[in-house]
């Protein structure tokens, strides 16, 4: 008798702790139920299976587990088995996120997500380790170092590709159209975003590119804009780069959305609770007076990207050229707890102004491009005849011999000329201004 007690006495204790769980839970929900009638039952069988579980590994598992771990494992699961966004931060994680939003950290440069396990690579940042190396979007991350990412939590990934600047990390990727498993290895650095760039591709047309969506990027935007004018007086098209753009801060991403719209939704944010409902508005400025817009979008334009690029096509008011969006759609909260810990739940889903659920669709283009790259194309060997190849030829004595030289001094080729895409874009701006004065 005592043995079978002794034997008993783990699910026993368990019982207890659960029979004190039940009954500050039912007060919760006798709360609850107050205000919301959502929950009106408390799941007494699966508590109990959990409590069996808990019990098993405790009794049987192949090496002792302390309980924190296992009641952390299991919160985890519980947030991570919800999607691929919501986890459980603990207090050494959370605090990493917050230094991570606030100020400088060594890593890598790259927005992730998790796919099947692995670390698939939303974005690489612009003028980071990370994009220098040749990583792109849609990149499978399968081992770091030499430990497979299988197994791994988001949160245990990205600690792990950060680290002290100037330290390696060799990722190796799985790509689509590689046949076999590529290696890279990378060169942590100080991570510092520069949200927005600008040129001119020629006179009167701009080029702006938002590589990420910070709390400033709306200020620099307004600056960039304000340059290119000064330089142009008058604004005839502007191309607005949002390729490999993970996203970012949701205000920001209104306020340049608001930059171009004079009146209407933005977006609008649908959840369970009345606090995740919420709706934006543009004002009645325009910074660029009309003047026609284009948007270049890709697989690795995410979340706040998305928004902006929904809230201008669903207006009418930017053509978007590229490929599909990601298909982030959703907003995570952060929620703090007693613990020094914290939630990070997905609590609603973005919405464009006509209604469109950016979740898992991602935005159409209206006008689709294939991945095409532009390269010089040098002859290794130049069959015709040329005058300059006959013998006894005359020399010309106009000739500049600084001719070669002057092209070589070039220090950057135009971005129309290396990239397809903007070349396109620009091209689309100069026919909507031949149109608009027909």
């Amino acid at each position: 008798m005592r043995r079978t007690l002794f034997r008993h006495l783990p699910t026993l204790l368990i019982g207890s702790l659960l029979g004190s769980f039940i009954a500050v839970a039912g007060s919760v929900f006798a709360t609850r139920n107050q205000t919301d009638n959502s929950a009106k039952t408390i799941p007494f069988e699966e508590l109990r299976s959990f409590t069996e579980v808990f019990h098993r590994i405790k009794r049987d598992y192949v090496e002792e587990v302390d309980d924190k771990t296992l009641l952390e494992n299991a919160i985890q699961g519980m947030l991570t088995g919800l999607d691929p966004h919501s986890g459980y931060l603990t207090p050494e994680v959370y605090q990493e996120i917050q230094i991570g939003t606030t100020g400088e950290f060594g890593g890598l440069g790259i927005e992730v997500g998790m796919d099947n396990g692995f670390v698939k690579v939303i974005a690489p940042i612009d003028d980071t380790p990370a994009q220098r190396a040749g990583v792109q979007s849609g990149d499978l991350i399968i081992r770091l170092d030499d430990t497979p990412v299988k197994g791994m939590t988001l949160t245990e990934a990205v600690k792990i590709m950060r680290g002290r600047p100037g330290s390696n990390i060799k990722l190796t990727i799985v790509r689509e159209n590689e046949e076999k498993p590529i290696k890279i290895t990378i060169e942590r650095d100080i991570i510092k975003v520069k949200s927005v760039k600008s040129r001119l591709l020629e006179p009167g047309y701009g080029y702006i590119r938002i590589s990420h969506f910070q709390a400033h990027t709306a200020d620099d935007l307004e600056k960039a804009i304000t340059d290119i004018k000064t330089d142009n007086n008058k604004l005839k098209g502007l191309v607005l780069d949002l390729r490999n753009n993970p996203g970012g801060v949701l205000n920001a991403a209104v306020a340049v959305s608001d930059a171009f719209l004079t009146s209407g939704r933005i977006v609008y944010t649908e959840g369970r609770v009345a606090d995740s409902s919420l709706s934006f508005q543009a004002d009645s400025e325009d910074w660029l007076n009309g003047a026609p817009m284009v948007v270049l979008v890709n697989g690795g334009s995410a979340s706040a990207s998305e928004i902006v690029a929904g809230a201008l096509q669903d207006h009418q008011r930017a053509i978007i050229m590229g490929n599909k969006t990601f298909g982030k759609g959703s907003v995570q909260t952060i929620l703090p707890m007693n613990n020094d810990a914290a939630l990070k739940l997905t609590t609603a889903r973005y919405y464009t102004p006509s209604g469109r659920s950016i979740q898992a669709e991602g935005i159409k283009p209206d006008i689709v491009l294939n991945k095409i790259e532009i390269a010089s194309v040098e002859l290794e060997e130049d069959l015709g005849i040329k005058e300059s190849d006959l013998a006894g030829h005359l020399d010309n004595d106009k000739s500049d011999d600084n001719d070669e030289t002057d092209v070589s001094k070039s220090t950057e080729e135009p971005l129309v000329k290396k990239d397809y895409a903007v070349y396109e874009a620009l091209n689309l701006l100069k026919g909507l201004n031949i149109l608009s004065h027909q």
